[in-house]
């Protein structure tokens, strides 16, 4: 068998498009299409929707240690800016950690734990075997925290070109990315108030991973690197952002669900301040499913630091009806829900 020698920077071009293939810490997937993409939900009539029909959504509720400790020590509750670094550090060590190879050192852990009769050791290597087999599946092999193929099709039919793009809690900006792959030419604006995002999340966010998109010239499939791209990244919150009407997209992806409903419509109003007249507002939440619910339970101490919400797309719509959005398409990808949605 021949090996090809790829570049380090840029390792896959149009001959790749098709393919799939895993690297040690994520998938790529330039397979165009594909049964698993995304799932249209049937038409809804939203305004004759009511919450007494559909139930609220599902709360995740087993705190992180972390975050229990640190209130203990401070007696109080956690900022929420201090929890969400403390997520970011968290979540984005899975991302950087080869699964397989630390499930390695946990089975061997787990061995001499065992054979010394060091229970504890033996025990908490049990649980790192369990969390990187799961999250292994999860990203590695199923894909269905990035996503590629699903997000391609939520975002697919916009009409925009060249699109000034805003990403609301950006954290490692892949949403953007993707758009700005299917919708060449434009400028994105990712906006974080954790810096670490923009050092380590975006930052570092690997240089050869390959986005499908489009050629502008000739309207083919184009594969588009990070580095092609026209983005800025801003530490700010989102309180205090002075834009304007002048984005085409505004996207949050896993953002609303973290708002309580007292502080939902400011979460939207957030969407909807920022969009030129007949712009598009993309958000995407956890899908309220059990492979869902299992997740934050076994990821609990990497993952809950703060409120969170699982929902199905009728909470994630009914929210932005109620909120002045009018629903152009909804549907679910393998671990979210989206919607994409104009001002009414």
């Amino acid at each position: 068998m021949t090996t090809i020698a790829r570049p380090t920077t840029h390792p896959y071009s149009e001959a790749d498009i098709g393919t799939t293939h895993l690297t040690p810490t994520y998938r790529v997937d330039l397979r165009p299409d594909g049964k698993d993409v995304f799932y249209q939900s049937p038409a809804i009539d939203w305004a004759a929707l009511s919450w007494a029909a559909i139930g609220r959504p599902y709360r995740v509720e087993r705190w992180s240690k972390e975050k229990q400790r640190w209130e203990k020590e401070h007696d109080e509750a956690l900022p929420v800016k201090t929890s969400w670094e403390m997520f970011n550090r968290s979540f984005q060590q899975m991302f950087d950690d080869d699964a397989l190879a630390e499930r390695r050192t946990a089975l061997r852990a787990l061995g001499k734990g065992l054979g010394t009769l060091h229970l504890g050791a033996a025990l908490e290597a049990f649980e790192e075997i369990v969390q990187e087999t799961y999250w292994n599946q999860a990203h590695r092999i199923e894909d269905a925290i990035w996503d590629p193929r699903g997000k391609r099709a939520l975002f697919e039919g916009l009409d925009v070109q060249k699109p000034e793009i805003l990403f609301l809690g950006a954290a490692d900006g892949y949403e953007a990315m993707q758009l700005m792959a299917q919708y060449p030419g434009g400028h994105a604006v990712l906006v974080d108030y954790d810096d670490y995002c923009r050092t380590h999340r975006f930052g570092q966010f690997p240089e050869a991973y390959p986005f499908l998109g489009v050629n502008p010239a000739s309207g083919a499939p184009k594969v588009w690197y990070k580095d092609e791209m026209a983005i800025d990244f801003e530490v700010a919150d989102i309180r205090e952002l002075s834009y304007g009407r002048q984005f085409d997209i505004v996207v949050s992806i896993g953002l609303i669900e973290h708002f309580p409903d007292d502080y939902k419509p400011w979460a939207f109003e957030q969407h909807r301040k920022f969009l030129k007249p007949g712009g598009y507002a993309i958000m995407t939440t956890p899908r309220a499913q059990v492979r869902s619910k299992i997740f934050y339970t076994i990821f609990a101490d990497a993952m809950n630091f703060a409120y969170r919400e699982l929902m199905d797309v009728r909470h994630l719509g009914l929210y932005a009806h109620e909120n002045g959005f009018e629903i152009l398409r909804h549907g679910r990808i393998k671990a979210h829900n989206g919607i994409i949605a104009k001002v009414r």
